[in-house]
Parts: C-alpha cells; structure tokens; sequence
C-alpha cells in the first residue's frame, strides 16, 4: 500500500506538470502573432520548437498510459476522452502532412520544369542521397 507521503509527491508533481504545460500553452498563444509576422526561417524554427514539445509531451504521455499505478485508476470515461482527442489529434496530424507533402511536390515538380530549383542545394541533396545508398551496399575486399 502506498504511503500518503509518497501520493503527495507524485500529486505535487502532476500540478508542477500541468502548471507547466499551461504555460508553455499561453507563450505558444503568445508568439503566434509574432511568428506569423517573421521571416521564413523564424517560422521554421518556431514550428520545430512546437514539434519538439508536442514528441515530448506525446512520449510523456505514452509513458503516463504504459504506468500500471496510473492506468488502472484511470476511469473508462477518461481513456475514451483521451482516444477522441488523440484519433482528432492524428487525423489532423495526418491531413496535414498529406497536404504538406502534396503541395511541396506540386512545387518542386513545377520549379523543376521552369528550372527554378537551386542548383547548388539540389546537387548537395543528390550527393547526400548518393551517400545514404552507398551506407547499405555490399562492397567486397
């Protein structure tokens, strides 16, 4: 049996967790006015500092449903809560990266066409490739 010293920890720590999550939530909100003004690159990397908070929250998350002390005391209602955000979540995530991917393709097929693609940053590409398929080849001694 637990020890209430020991739950008192832990409830201490999921609201240093929230309290934490919540404002990460607010400066996100914050800068988006801001992010939406910058240049390319600052959004960029605004949007992979995002992601990187989403992969951490999400293995913090997956970690938190794999923890037998907090999977069974976790009511049904609160798991099916957590499926329709997560299936929400993932349906988003997806439609977006099938847009993405689609209109990025869309793009570079077009400036290949009018020869609009940077020469020097698809040649760098090419070799970067050529190096990737040369790691898993056979070569005999």
């Amino acid at each position: 049996m637990s020890r209430p010293v020991d739950v008192a920890a832990f409830v201490r720590s999921l609201e240093r967790w929230v309290q934490l999550q919540r404002s990460i939530l607010e400066m996100f909100r914050d800068l988006d006015p801001q992010v939406r003004e910058s240049d390319r690159l600052d959004i960029i990397i605004h949007t992979r500092i995002a992601f990187n908070h989403m992969i951490r929250t999400l293995k913090a998350f997956d970690d938190w449903l794999q923890d037998p002390f907090i999977s069974s005391n976790i009511p049904r209602e609160l798991l099916i809560d957590v499926w329709d955000t997560t299936l929400k979540m993932m349906e988003l995530l997806l439609e977006l990266d099938i847009r993405h991917t689609s209109s990025v393709k869309d793009i570079i097929e077009e400036k290949s066409r009018e020869g609009k693609l940077n020469p020097l940053l698809s040649h760098l590409r090419d070799l970067g490739r050529e190096r990737e398929e040369g790691r898993g080849s056979s070569m005999s001694i």
